[in-house]
């Protein structure tokens, strides 16, 4: 079969999987990922591993649509409104899950760049299996109301928390090749670099959203400017994600209709979606499960108690109420999409454990979206913000 068919096969294929999450109450993009595998490679083969290598530019598309998207949370008014204690508790919630998973796998002896790069991915938390528990129970609250702007500000620290233990784990591996003081330089060429590149885009973007008012330009001006985001930044080595995210947010901030241009965006990125997961479950080799299961246990376990004590700590420091420290952390469990992406790249950053890292990232995304919606209800409950009945 061609590269067309496949695509129409893990399409179909994808849809229909939602159907069956559907009748039990589970987010699509874990059936995206189960039927990825099922029909991947390592299973009937039905999308063989030639297609999957020929679907290779997915992932990068789709994370660069991702962290465009995260970017445009960034709004100063929307950031003044909700106050300094959902940002506090964001960076503290993050940073802890990274700081604990990185410590407690450098502790059992893995290898430094290896757990700073899968160390940076527990940071991601995937909202929306969470904001689904929240509408679905129609859950009011304290807690609620401090987990809404979390969960919005949550993945896009996780970015900066990746492209800064990338840039380092990048150091670290090519020890030796340079000079001490390039060494030092590259992170932060790296990430200053995608930041300065990533805002003048966004200024641009907002002149041009301004000259083409069609609905048809605009959203055509804003695919193109993702991709030139995308390929430029790998180009001159910064790091894609920051970029993309720093451009939404100077574009969101600056631009009267950046809401409309999101909005044209997000209707057009669902089959782009659709695929990425689909690939991710695909390329997950069931065969080294065994090989990965104490690491894998260990990311699963430790990045859960890095979420609920740096939730806990940023509550504390931030003076939320004691409720949201006491309950906060078990509702940010899940991961999926963000999580997924980073995982996927780590497959050209330290390329000899980057399927090592996929495979116990997908894992856990699986086990965080079947048990994380429950604990965030039964969070919630407690909380007194679901009512029993």
């Amino acid at each position: 079969m061609n590269i067309y068919t496949y695509l129409a096969i893990a399409i179909i294929l994808g849809l229909l999987s939602s159907k069956a999450m559907e009748k039990i109450k589970f987010p699509n993009v874990t059936g995206y990922i189960i039927i990825g595998l099922i029909a991947g490679p390592y299973c009937l083969n039905i999308i063989n591993m030639e297609a999957i290598e020929k679907f290779s530019m997915i992932p990068d598309m789709a994370l660069g649509f991702i962290a465009f998207s995260i970017g445009a949370e960034f709004k100063l008014s929307y950031l003044k409104l909700v106050g300094k204690s959902p940002v506090i508790i964001a960076f503290a919630e993050a940073v802890s899950a990274v700081l604990i998973v990185d410590l407690i796998l450098i502790l059992t002896g893995n290898d430094v760049a290896f757990s700073l790069v899968l160390g940076a991915i527990a940071a991601a938390t995937a909202p929306a299996a969470t904001l689904m528990v929240v509408r679905q129970y129609n859950a009011k609250g304290p807690v609620t109301n401090t987990l809404l702007p979390v969960v919005a500000i949550d993945d896009a620290v996780a970015l900066m928390c990746f492209g800064i233990s990338v840039a380092i784990a990048k150091s670290i591996s090519s020890v030796g090749a340079g000079s001490i003081v390039t060494t030092l330089l590259d992170p932060i060429i790296e990430i200053g670099g995608a930041l300065i590149f990533g805002a003048i885009l966004g200024i641009i973007l907002k002149f041009l959203a301004a000259w083409y008012t069609g609905r048809g330009n605009r959203l055509t001006m804003a695919i193109a400017m993702v991709f030139l985001c995308i390929g430029v930044s790998e180009l001159l080595g910064f790091s894609a994600l920051l970029a993309c995210m720093a451009m939404s947010a100077v574009f969101t901030n600056l631009s009267e209709v950046s809401e409309e241009v999101f909005k044209m965006v997000d209707r057009m990125t669902p089959p782009i979606y659709l695929l990425f997961f689909f690939v991710s479950g695909a390329e997950l080799d069931i065969t080294i499960l065994p090989t990965v299961g104490v690491i894998g246990a260990l990311y699963v376990i430790f990045r859960v108690i890095g979420k609920v004590s740096g939730a806990a700590i940023g509550a504390k420091i931030s003076k939320a109420e004691p409720i949201v420290a006491k309950y906060l952390g078990f509702t940010l469990l899940p991961q999926a999409g963000v999580a997924i992406g980073l995982a996927g790249m780590a497959t050209t950053i330290v390329p000899e454990y980057g399927y090592k890292i996929q495979t116990i990232v997908l894992c856990g995304t699986v086990i965080y979206e079947l048990i994380g919606p429950l604990v965030t209800k039964m969070a919630l409950t407690k909380a007194g913000e679901i009512k029993p009945n």
